[in-house]
């Protein structure tokens, strides 16, 4: 092995044990690393979606990783490529178009009467595709119906860094259901858009395929349903409903069933039956699998064998589309100003954001007023913290030096104590994670040190909220007191 091709082998052991397992097979598994010469390393990626992920979240440990085996700095290079690898469409952007088999049935295939297993069938064969309905419109009978809601389709949908990769497999799954990610789990705070979501695979999926048999339910509702099968002695009907007349199950807040046993043990065997007839599911939630407390084991298993895609928080420039958008929907005429003020002080969801442009134009309107900026911070002055400091490095530091009861200047200090020490590298890892700055830009901010040395003490806390519980509840207060 030569030299370049050992160093690249260690950094690669390196990063699978500081990204989890997910990250490592979406980002990384499937690049192509050249080590040219010293310091120079070129890696292929296969679209500018990808190269601009690993840019934004991964470039920084990428370089850390190869001065760490080599106390040299690289120069990190993407090149979008020609993909090497299967299943591009989700980091592509791009969704295959489906082909209905040649087949003079229009309904999937019948559902197989073999009992279910644990562990899904490789055998399995996919359902008949319906053939497509081109510019086809649902009865807006269909869609009362079924539950989902008229207005949350893919049009409606303002994409951004923040959901751009959750987006794109909710696309892939409408554009071909149990073929590109099963199961898919989207997972995120409230008011994310995680129902939008769900309403869109469901809509569009409508619109393309006729006699598809789409079940869309909450977690509460499932759970209802099987405790009023178990009460009236129809739990054959409830599992011919779930596992037989079933094409595609789009679950809510999964997360509801998690304790109750007998749920749980009904989705479990659902979720298997669905999975061997290669019926799409996709489920929402909170949180990750691991973290829903009372959750069964087997279903956290389960939940892990397709694809998982968290939504987070809307950053500033999606935050300004979402709001333009909701504004020309309304009819809401919207003032530049007034609009990068809502952007500015509501950043915790998307649902916040609309309510709180709802409130200001019901309010004018009501009023008989234009909207203005002074307008709008009167009627929201009630609602949201304008007092509330922007978040910076200079912040930062006030709140860590304050809690830490130091004074900003030892947080620079070049001292190495390690009660000054260990506060400095809890500072530097709140900036790093909470802010777009660089690792050279936050030495400087401290004191002027090197950039290795943020690097350094961003790492070491990293690793310590895993392994020191002292140092997690002191990052955890931090974040609070912060609304971070």
């Amino acid at each position: 092995m030569s030299m370049g091709n050992e160093i690249l082998s260690k950094v690669l052991d390196s990063l699978k044990t500081k990204v989890s397992d997910f990250n490592y097979k979406n980002w990384f598994q499937n690049l192509s690393w050249e080590y040219n010469e010293p310091g120079k390393v070129l890696i292929k990626v296969p679209s500018k979606f990808v190269r601009d992920w690993l840019t934004d979240h991964y470039l920084e440990l990428i370089k850390f990783e190869f001065f760490r085996h080599t106390e040299l700095e690289h120069q990190i290079t993407f090149r979008v490529g020609k993909p090497s690898f299967k299943n591009l469409d989700l980091f592509a952007g791009q969704t295959p178009n489906t082909k209905a088999p040649n087949s003079a049935s229009q309904t999937p295939a019948a559902p197989s009467k073999e009992a279910t297993t644990a562990a899904p069938a490789n055998k399995a064969t996919a359902p008949k595709e319906p053939n497509k309905q081109k510019n086809s419109q649902i009865n807006s009978n269909v869609i009362s119906q079924l539950g989902f809601y008229p207005r949350y389709q893919f049009e409606n949908y303002v994409v951004g860094n923040s959901n751009q990769l959750v987006h794109a497999a909710c696309r892939a799954v409408a554009s071909q259901p149990a073929k590109s990610y099963n199961p898919l789990f989207i997972y995120g705070g409230v008011g994310l858009g995680k129902t939008h979501l769900l309403n869109a695979i469901g809509l569009d999926v409508l619109k393309q395929y006729k006699n598809w048999r789409i079940l869309y339910v909450t977690g509460e509702r499932f759970t209802n349903e099987v405790i009023s099968a178990i009460r009236y002695g129809k739990t054959y009907e409830l599992r011919k409903k779930y596992r037989e007349n079933c094409d595609m199950l789009l679950i809510d807040d999964i997360q509801f069933i998690a304790g109750k046993e007998r749920t749980m043990e009904e989705f479990f065997h659902t979720f298997n039956a669905l999975y061997e007839k290669r019926k799409q599911i996709v489920l929402t939630s909170d949180q990750l699998p691991k973290d829903i407390p009372n959750l069964e084991e087997r279903l956290k298993s389960r939940f892990g064998w397709g694809l998982m895609a968290d939504i987070q928080s809307p950053d500033y420039e999606t935050r300004i589309a979402i709001l333009k958008k909701k504004a020309d929907e309304d009819g809401i005429p919207l003032p530049d100003d007034a609009c990068d003020f809502i952007a500015n002080n509501v950043t915790t969801n998307v649902r916040d954001l609309e309510g709180s442009l709802v409130r200001v134009s019901a309010f004018a309107s009501l009023a008989k007023l234009p909207i203005t900026l002074d307008l709008t911070k009167e009627v929201l002055k009630g609602i949201i913290s304008i007092s509330q400091p922007k978040l910076s490095v200079e912040r930062i530091q006030s709140e860590v030096a304050e809690y830490f009861k130091l004074k900003i200047a030892d947080l620079k200090s070049k001292r190495r104590h390690k009660n000054l020490a260990v506060p400095r590298q809890i500072a530097m890892y709140l900036c790093k994670t909470h802010l777009q700055v660089s690792f050279p830009e936050l030495g400087s901010k401290f004191g002027g040190k090197d950039h290795t040395t943020v690097m350094h003490a961003v790492q070491k806390i990293r690793k310590c909220l895993d392994t020191d519980p002292s140092i997690r509840s002191d990052v955890d207060q931090l974040e609070k007191h912060m609304s971070l």
